[in-house]
């Protein structure tokens, strides 16, 4: 079975709180912090930096899944790296050239991730996977730029074909994830599950992480 994880995401979270959300998250007993950084052209929103990823780095121990949503990976990979980030996702939608985007993210000695949007055919990213060019996943489960969206189940069939042809891949879902579609999610294969809304929606994180991991192991398939 591969390790369960819970990665609050900070989308919602105000630069000047990060510090301190962080610390909750970590406390919580979160496994990583997931950042998405926006470019106000791949997606309508422009939003985190660099130092976004530097003050959290001060801020916790835990490792930082950085989620590029923007037009040209390529140009930002070097920066993020310096910054502190533990893992890079690039999305195969983008503009820049995706073999020589994913190099780069290992070169700096980061773990490299491809990111699949709803839309986009699941075939798009299986040569990256067969490589070795991608050591995680990325599967969006609802159209990236906006939180709080409803959770698209039709992508679940994209998450069953890597589990089942990929079953080393680490596969991380992102959107609308709660204690329902996080149960869902597991039962087709994905082990990494971003959590935004719901989780600032708790009174209890440290609760609300324990029950989502409790409810992903419970309905794990790693062969759907």
């Amino acid at each position: 079975m591969k390790k369960i994880q819970i990665l609050p995401s900070i989308l919602g979270t105000d630069h000047d709180a990060l510090p301190h959300v962080c610390e909750d998250f970590e406390k919580a007993g979160a496994n990583q912090i997931h950042i998405d950084v926006m470019d106000g052209v791949f997606v309508p929103t422009k939003n985190f930096s660099p130092s976004t990823v530097k003050s959290c780095k001060l801020s916790t121990s835990l490792p930082l899944n950085v989620h590029l949503m923007v037009s040209e990976p390529l140009d930002m990979i070097t920066d993020y790296a310096t910054a502190g980030a533990d893992t890079i996702h690039i999305h195969i939608e983008s503009n820049s050239d995706i073999y020589t985007s994913l190099k780069k993210i290992k070169d700096n000695k980061k773990i490299s991730g491809i990111t699949i949007n709803p839309t986009t055919s699941i075939e798009t990213i299986l040569p990256l996977i067969d490589k070795k060019l991608v050591d995680e996943v990325l599967i969006m489960t609802v159209n990236p730029g906006l939180g709080g969206q409803k959770y698209i189940s039709d992508v679940e069939s994209k998450i069953g074909v890597i589990r089942n042809r990929f079953p080393h891949v680490d596969i991380t879902v992102d959107g609308g994830i709660d204690n329902i579609s996080i149960g869902t999610a597991a039962a087709k294969g994905a082990n990494r599950f971003v959590v935004g809304s719901y989780l600032f929606s708790l009174k209890d994180l440290q609760s609300g992480v324990s029950n989502l991991r409790s409810i992903a192991e419970l309905n794990y398939n790693h062969s759907p």
